[in-house]
């Protein structure tokens, strides 16, 4: 098991930031990518943005591109989310996952899936207000 512990969700304005990071211990077996998902009430779970761990390649939802920023420190096992001019409408959970395999990163998929052995967070909440 791999545990991911999430941190940083909280209370916005619209037009502010927020930095949200996951940090994962316990490593049984190598993690290719790390990526961030969010889910809204009534919406399905959707992709954000994702770095793989050792070449640094990101993926960026075509919404949050320009404003959003995935980082990672792999001597810490943590992988950030810096987001800047958020919206109202992306107030969700936002959860963070890990993959060992090399599939379709920037897209929520069976790629990070638990049964292709991928691990998920608990999610952290992020509001953003009007």
């Amino acid at each position: 098991q791999v545990p991911l512990v999430e941190s940083g969700g909280g209370l916005v304005q619209a037009g502010g930031s927020l930095r949200l990071s996951c940090a994962a211990s316990g490593r049984t077996s190598s993690t290719y990518a790390m990526g961030w998902f969010r889910q809204t009430p009534g919406k399905e779970r959707e992709f954000v943005a994702s770095i793989t761990w050792s070449g640094g390649t990101t993926y960026y939802a075509a919404s949050v591109k320009g404003r959003f920023t995935i980082s990672r420190d792999n001597a810490k096992n943590t992988v950030y989310l810096q987001m800047n001019s958020l919206k109202p409408e992306e107030t969700a959970v936002y959860y963070c996952a890990t993959t060992p395999a090399a599939g379709r990163l920037w897209e929520y998929g069976s790629s990070w899936s638990a049964k292709a052995g991928g691990y998920w967070g608990q999610g952290t909440q992020v509001t953003v207000s009007t």
